[in-house]
């Protein structure tokens, strides 16, 4: 349906001051710190995992040497949704608006509304991510954030952290469990902590625990009712998050937290087509016709790339 006079009533009439609704702030691109970003050129993007080798045996004197099997294992697939919004002016409502912010002003609530898009589908990878429901599990068939990854030779492996609240602790934890990350073969990969990622709702805690130069624990001194204040903060001194934190306003948990990792080939956007924007007339009724169209995907590869924790 076409926006017609009926619809812009004050905007026919001398003598408004202002149009209010569209000059809100941006709230965009969050996505970009939680997400490897790659341009795709056809409908859907396919990587699988390749699982490499065990450790090496030793070998006795005069015995064969022993040959193993590196062979592929689950396909993580990214099918590119197309996304798209359109609206429509009459010609008589075009005419008869005494504003030339008219279009300029739709055009731009298209754009915030294409951009909303595209972060609360970024989001909803983590939003979802705990859930065992199949339209969230990821190519391995379980949840991003588990505790039972199967693997080829090393058993069910996790990248679920125990439920805490946000703290010294529970972050020392999560960059302990990170180090210890092994392959699909029980081999240990070297992963290292990055970034941590988190709702606004823990934005003042996340930076009181990253940035101060002391422990922000609370613990009593013996029994002399003295708070630690003395105490380092280690989280800060031995910069085991040097990426810092990144809120992101599109979680839904007010509690749920994120690890990013430095294994590669982990959370992905493809890019397939770029935003666009068409305005054209149409000739039977004269309406002026805007459409913003754009292409892309989200998903995981390696959930190792990620560790996660519901939260308190």
């Amino acid at each position: 349906m076409a926006i017609n006079r009926a619809s812009i009533a004050k905007e026919l009439l001398p003598g408004l001051n202002a149009v209010f609704g569209t000059e809100y702030g941006e709230v965009n691109d969050e996505h970009v710190p939680l997400y490897e970003i790659e341009n795709s050129d056809r409908a859907f993007e396919e990587e699988v995992l390749f699982t490499g080798f065990g450790t090496a045996p030793v070998k006795n004197e005069g015995a064969a040497v022993v040959f193993d099997d590196a062979q592929e294992s689950y396909v993580a697939r990214y099918d590119n949704e197309t996304v798209a919004l359109a609206f429509a002016v009459t010609e008589e409502a075009m005419e008869d608006n005494l504003y030339d912010t008219f279009a300029k002003l739709r055009a731009k609530g298209l754009a915030r509304a294409m951009a909303n898009t595209k972060q609360v589908k970024a989001a909803a990878l983590f939003n979802n991510g705990f859930s065992t429901a199949a339209a969230n599990t990821i190519g391995d068939g379980v949840a991003f954030f588990s505790n039972s990854h199967p693997t080829v030779q090393d058993g069910n492996q996790d990248n679920l952290l125990a439920t805490a609240a946000l703290s010294e602790a529970s972050i020392e934890t999560a960059v302990i469990d990170i180090q210890k990350l092994k392959d699909d073969r029980g081999i240990l990969i070297g992963a290292q902590a990055v970034s941590l990622h988190i709702p606004v709702d823990l934005s003042f805690t996340a930076t009181q625990i990253l940035q101060s130069e002391y422990s922000t624990a609370t613990a009593v001194n013996g029994g002399n009712g003295i708070t630690n204040v003395n105490d380092i903060n280690a989280i800060r001194s031995m910069g085991v998050i040097p990426g810092g934190s990144f809120v992101n306003r599109r979680f839904t948990s007010t509690t749920a937290y994120f690890f990013k990792t430095d294994v590669p080939n982990g959370a992905k956007m493809f890019n397939r087509t770029p935003l666009q924007t068409k305005m054209e007339p149409d000739f039977d009724t004269g309406n002026l016709r805007f459409k913003a169209r754009e292409r892309y995907s989200f998903g995981v590869s390696d959930w190792r790339s990620y560790f996660g924790n519901e939260g308190a």
